[in-house]
């Protein structure tokens, strides 16, 4: 590297706000309003320094509609890499970047209270919204990617319980994962309606048996069992391995930090178990924001393919559908399924 190149990161990385801002950066991806609240700055100071970072090739950044979400490129090698090395040991006990590390939380915290918050006003009318994503088809060929009878299932996000009712119907034991009272609240209430024996302390739902026709077909399940349980998609309150399959249908669009449920879903399943998901693909339609509270206008496929790469999967496999009313400006969806190593 030349002297002049080293002077670069020298004096790039010799300003504390920008090492405050890579550090953040570095845990998670923020936009800029986010990065204003966690260092109580003005939106012309934070950009100044993001665009001095993005210059300098340490920045990943994606627009999402309106907003534009920043990441930390974190240098593999070389004299960016030592000298951010050496940065961050110095932010170690540093009184700011503690504070930021404490804002930071508060900020995430939030993203997870407006998704809480817009389901628990939403509660048992989720099923008449949903609607919507016109997704009767991807939920059923989502199941048919899971596992057969016997295996025990996680429904992450699980909402009112239509998809849990569903896989128990085919003989799999289903753990439903959701954090919002009110909805789980409606998936006990849907199974009491349905037959089922609901024990309401503890989300415990169990039948001892159930029978349903679908088009003329009549389909039993023997001890079929649902168990609702109150828990964060980023922090899925099961042990390591309890489950032989995870699924996420129209989930990860709702949580603060997808990339973490992707891992916490490879973390619950056992070695040989499926983890699927079913979402929209990047899209620009800003009215699913107001009218249906997402966080996230979808995903890149090769997001999701890096994604659970990470979390430790293998045995990828994408299939990508257009979108089913284009009409209502509804963005095409995407299944993905990968298997944890033996």
């Amino acid at each position: 590297m030349s002297t002049e190149s080293l002077q670069r990161v020298f004096k790039t990385l010799a300003d504390s706000t920008r090492v405050r801002i890579l550090a953040l950066l570095e845990r998670e991806e923020l936009a800029v309003q986010e990065l204003m609240d966690v260092l109580a700055m003005t939106q012309s100071r934070v950009s100044r320094h993001l665009g001095i970072l993005r210059e300098a090739g340490l920045l990943r950044d994606r627009r999402e509609g309106t907003y534009v979400f920043y990441r930390f490129a974190t240098p593999k090698s070389g004299a960016w890499s030592d000298a951010w090395e050496l940065a961050r040991r110095e932010l170690a006990g540093d009184p700011a970047a503690e504070r930021d590390a404490a804002a930071l939380l508060r900020v995430v915290a939030a993203r997870a209270s407006r998704i809480r918050t817009f389901f628990d006003s939403v509660g048992p009318e989720w099923d008449g919204l949903r609607k919507i994503f016109n997704d009767d088809a991807l939920r059923a060929r989502a199941i048919a990617h899971l596992a057969p009878p016997g295996w025990t299932v996680c429904d992450v996000g699980t909402g009112t319980g239509i998809l849990a009712k569903e896989v128990a119907r085919l003989g799999l034991r289903v753990i439903a994962v959701d954090h919002s009272p009110r909805m789980l609240e409606a998936a006990r209430s849907s199974l009491e309606a349905e037959g089922y024996a609901v024990e309401a302390e503890g989300y415990a739902v169990e039948a001892e048996g159930y029978a349903v026709e679908a088009e003329g077909c009549a389909v039993e399940a023997e001890g079929c069992a649902v168990e609702l349980r109150r828990g964060e998609a980023q922090a899925l309150p099961l042990a390591d391995g309890e489950v032989d399959a995870a699924l996420a249908h129209m989930v990860l669009h709702y949580v603060p930090q997808p990339a973490e449920a992707l891992r916490e879903m490879a973390r619950i399943v056992k070695p040989g178990g499926v983890v699927v998901v079913v979402d929209f693909v990047r899209h620009e339609a800003e009215w699913m924001r107001e009218e249906l509270g997402v966080l996230w206008l979808g995903f890149p496929i090769d997001e999701i393919v890096r994604w659970l790469g990470d979390a430790g999967l293998e045995a990828v496999r994408i299939e990508e559908f257009a979108s089913p009313s284009p009409a209502r400006d509804l963005p095409g969806t995407f299944l993905a399924s990968a298997r944890k190593p033996a």
